[in-house]
């Protein structure tokens, strides 16, 4: 958990000295035609729950110019667990039902981009060994 969350969100944080990985999370939305100023209401209100989350970093959320009804929320967390956490919370399964009744128009994709950093040690042996 960040200590202070208006400090940059660099991809590492530290926490007791020790850096901590991020894992990046893109999810994916298309809104039903006349809905894109309540999807980002929304948004402004779940992102408070997000801020209070242990684990979350930063989100933002993007809207693709050659398709207006569509949205990319790109959210920073400190592990995957932290955004199951997130996915799994009362919040979260409140806004999700209203949004498949009320929003969207398709079924909302969520991504992870990239994977932490393994340390040296997890990484494996750079020197290939012949097997006996």
């Amino acid at each position: 958990m960040l200590e202070d969350k208006s400090e940059e969100w660099t991809g590492q944080q530290q926490r007791d000295g020790r850096r901590l990985a991020v894992i990046t999370i893109g999810m994916n939305y298309e809104v039903l035609e006349g809905k894109a100023h309540q999807f980002e209401s929304v948004f402004k209100s779940v992102l408070e729950i997000m801020e209070g989350m242990e684990g979350h970093g930063k989100s933002s959320l993007f809207k693709d110019v050659l398709k207006p009804n569509a949205y990319l929320i790109v959210s920073e967390w400190s592990d995957e667990g932290a955004f199951r956490a997130f996915t799994a919370s009362d919040q979260f399964k409140k806004v999700t039902d209203w949004g498949k009744e009320q929003i969207l128009s398709a079924r909302p994709r969520h991504e992870i981009y990239g994977e932490p950093e393994k340390p040296q040690a997890l990484r494996g042996c750079p020197v290939a060994h012949n097997a006996l």
